[in-house]
């Protein structure tokens, strides 16, 4: 039996002046996202160093527009998190902590430049007049008072956080700030995009969509791959993508975060503007089951029926809130040193990919598995798209594979 549960607490904020009008005519789209969880403590900032201190990060955006808003996250916290400023700028370098001040901008919400966010919930930014271009990046730096009663966090950023003690929301630079490779408190950007079939792609996955093994500061997941693919068309220039993956993220038991169906409603239903969803999961239940020896057949079984389950049960959910919903196979990983996978697992994932592939699933199929196999050994990575762990790609695999994903599959 599939078990799943979700519980997110929130509580209203107290309004000090009414928001800034929004237009039925807008039509908000995220551009960039990141899922959340708690971070292990290696990879979570030192209390100390989050008391009166600035933090600034570098996301980088799959569309343009006009306008934008950021919203920001206490999703774990147990008590409410006050940001005394937020600051939005464009960044000179993607591998520093130096903005444009020219084109530096405070953000407000409900009209004021502080905001406290309720624990368990996310706060949104009035809108802000800021020109961004597709496949820009933009600075967000945020000022906290006291830390985090506990952190929220994308670890696997596979971008560089700098922070640094004092209000420096403005700063040219922070050139005595220290830094780490996550992303904290920020869960998504939004724009206006009111063309036909304008829209997001959020993708929905593990590791290999938040991009293990992608260059730092460098963009290269196959999200990102996925992302310029999309700019290469007319036709699907005004459709966003938000990567929602997870390192360590299974379908049925909770990882390094929680399981792909607790967090569904929160990152896929729930994103503005959200038409089409990728979900990339799998590998890690399938390969978790064998990792300390084999298991019996009745728990092999037991697995894939589970899996498929858990599929099914997003399309459902998908398809209430009007959303496509498209199955990626599961990717080859023999040889895995992590996983050590057997002849048993093998046939787990060609029973999976199977389903996957099957009419009257899925909306439609990103065959991954396809792009990335080596043909002599059907059960392994393609040695030129293996980043060398046999489970994870290689950036040239990215690129393979966001390359590959089916344009035909966001017709208007």
């Amino acid at each position: 039996m599939l078990l799943a549960a979700v519980a997110h607490a929130g509580a209203k904020n107290k309004t000090k002046s009414p928001k800034a009008a929004e237009t039925s005519a807008e039509a908000w789209i995220e551009t960039w996202g990141a899922s959340q969880q708690i971070p292990e403590p290696q990879n979570a900032l030192p209390v100390d160093d989050l008391r009166d201190a600035t933090v600034r990060q570098i996301f980088h955006l799959s569309v343009g527009g006009t306008s934008l808003r950021v919203h920001l996250t206490n999703a774990f916290g147990f008590q409410a998190l006050h940001f005394t400023s937020v600051h939005i700028a464009r960044p000179v370098s993607l591998s520093s902590a130096a903005i444009d001040v020219a084109t530096d901008k405070a953000l407000t919400f409900s009209g004021e430049k502080d905001v406290t966010v309720p624990p368990g919930a996310e706060m949104v930014s009035d809108p802000i007049q800021f020109p961004v271009d597709a496949l820009s990046s933009i600075t967000v730096s945020y000022h906290l008072d006291d830390p985090p009663s506990r952190e929220t966090s994308h670890p696997g950023s596979r971008a560089t956080t700098y922070y640094v003690h004092g209000d420096q929301v403005s700063a040219a630079d922070l050139p005595d700030a220290k830094h780490i490779e996550h992303w904290y408190q920020v869960t998504g950007i939004d724009v206006i995009d009111n063309a036909a079939g304008a829209g997001t792609v959020v993708a929905l996955g593990d590791s290999i969509t938040d991009g293990h093994a992608a260059t730092t500061n460098g963009n290269d997941r196959w999200t990102d791959a996925f992302a310029a693919n999309l700019q290469s068309s007319p036709a699907t220039r005004d459709i966003a993508v938000s990567n929602r993956g997870t390192g360590g993220n299974h379908l049925l038991i909770d990882g390094l975060g929680p399981n792909a169906l607790a967090r569904f409603d929160r990152d896929v239903l729930a994103p503005a503007g959200v038409k089409w969803a990728i979900v990339f999961e799998g590998v890690n239940d399938l390969g978790g089951l064998s990792i300390r020896g084999d298991a019996p057949a009745e728990a092999h079984a037991a697995m894939v029926a589970n899996i498929e389950a858990a599929y099914a049960q997003m399309i459902m959910r998908a398809h209430a809130h009007g959303i496509r919903i498209f199955g990626a196979t599961i990717t080859p990983y023999g040889g895995s040193g992590y996983y050590h996978p057997l002849p048993s697992n093998e046939a787990d994932r060609q029973a999976i990919n199977t389903w996957i592939r099957a009419a009257g699933h899925y909306d439609g199929v990103v065959d991954f598995d396809a792009v990335v196999r080596d043909p002599q050994h059907p059960d392994q990575l393609l040695p030129a798209f293996d980043c060398g762990d046999r489970l994870h790609p290689s950036p040239a695999g990215y690129k393979a594979m966001g390359q590959a994903v089916p344009l035909s599959l966001f017709a208007r």
